[in-house]
């Protein structure tokens, strides 16, 4: 079961990188935005893999909540952002 779970964690690591090449050449703003939410999405993903794989699931969800929130906040802010400096 282990070595399922760290094949799954590989793949999910091989994942990250196709959002995270949208969020560095992306080719507008919201393009880079999206990419960067794939990629907290996914990080979240691999948390919750690392919690099952160390058997320690309750200390990762808790890590993961705290991540996903964090991302969600960010992701709010950087577009605010971006839509209010179109606006002017």
């Amino acid at each position: 079961m282990d070595t399922f779970l760290l094949a799954v964690a590989v793949v999910v690591c091989v994942l990250i990188l196709l959002p995270m090449y949208r969020a560095a050449f992306g080719p507008t703003s919201y393009d880079r935005i999206i990419g960067a939410g794939f990629v907290g999405t996914k990080t979240i993903i691999l948390l919750v893999l690392m919690g099952f794989i160390y058997q320690r699931l309750d200390m990762f969800i808790d890590i993961a909540l705290t991540y996903s929130l964090l991302n969600f906040l960010v992701t709010l802010v950087i577009t605010k952002y971006f839509l209010r400096r179109g606006a002017q």
